[in-house]
């Protein structure tokens, strides 16, 4: 590695089956060679992945790489949450990324259990001290479901004063929003690392339908020069290569304390951003 104090990390999402899980291997040996900081893997709204979550966890600790469960914590019992907990402290788990989670459709006012990621860190910290590195979310566009800018950085001042040790961000691509976001909450006594959230982008229109649901902003003339591309998938993804390299970079640069990649359980456009970076 030359001459980057700041560490990556890759997110990985469950699979379903046998193959999915031997190409997760692959992908993971191919952007190990980044020396990560660990391996994180998503659970789906109300623990719906949780097997698969756990299976994923138990793969990444036993290829060496130290790995951290998002934990979502709505409609979930502290029991659950805390049984869960147990489990993963015994495979030797040493970070844990603490999200409210998506509501689970079908599921609404009747919803027992813990309802907020703040609550979510308290019991950790309450139950485990400091066992555990606690990461959490951060919406430098704000949250899609938050009432107001305001509510949402108080939201997550909350959060991280509750006893978190760092943040990951949503992805954007607009850097200003991020450093906008980390004096904001900076200025209320926040101090926490906060590190970006990056998405490389494969696929316009993927992309276009995954940013309207979770707020992310695709910049007007990003979106604009993609669709003109239409079909030249070399050109998108020449593009794309780019501009997302050329944020990393300026992040890197200005002081971000490492990048978060959302890998989509693919190492090619993410191991290119790496090397380009110089990783």
């Amino acid at each position: 590695m030359t001459g980057h104090p700041q560490k990556l990390s890759f997110e990985f999402f469950p699979t379903r089956t046998p193959e999915g899980r031997a190409k997760q291997v692959t992908t993971r040996k191919q952007l190990r060679q980044f020396a990560p900081g660990f391996f994180s893997c998503t659970s789906g709204a109300g623990g719906s992945t949780k097997d698969g979550t756990l299976q994923t966890i138990t793969d990444i600790l036993n290829e060496g790489t130290p790995a951290a469960p998002h934990l979502p914590c709505v409609g979930q019992t502290p029991q659950e949450i805390v049984e869960l907990l147990d489990t993963y402290k015994a495979l030797g788990v040493r970070h844990i990324v603490a999200l409210r989670g998506d509501i689970p459709s079908g599921v609404g006012a009747g919803m027992t259990g813990l309802r907020y990621a703040n609550e979510l860190v308290e019991l950790i910290k309450h139950t485990y001290g400091s066992h555990f590195h606690i990461e959490i979310a951060a919406y430098p566009e704000y949250h899609p479901q938050a009432r107001s800018a305001e509510d949402d950085i108080n939201n997550f001042v909350r959060k991280a004063k509750a006893g978190a040790d760092s943040a990951i961000t949503q992805y954007f691509y607009n850097a200003d929003a991020y450093f906008r976001f980390v004096d904001d909450v900076q200025g209320r006594g926040v101090d926490i690392p906060i590190v970006p959230g990056i998405m490389p982008i494969a696929s316009f229109s993927k992309l276009a339908r995954f940013s309207d649901t979770c707020g992310a902003e695709i910049p007007r003339w990003l979106r604009l020069k993609l669709q003109s591309y239409a079909d030249d998938t070399a050109a998108i993804k020449a593009l794309a290569l780019d501009v997302v390299t050329e944020m990393c970079e300026r992040l890197l640069r200005e002081g971000a304390p490492g990048l978060h990649f959302y890998t989509l359980n693919q190492a090619g456009l993410v191991s290119t951003i790496c090397q380009r970076l110089g990783y």
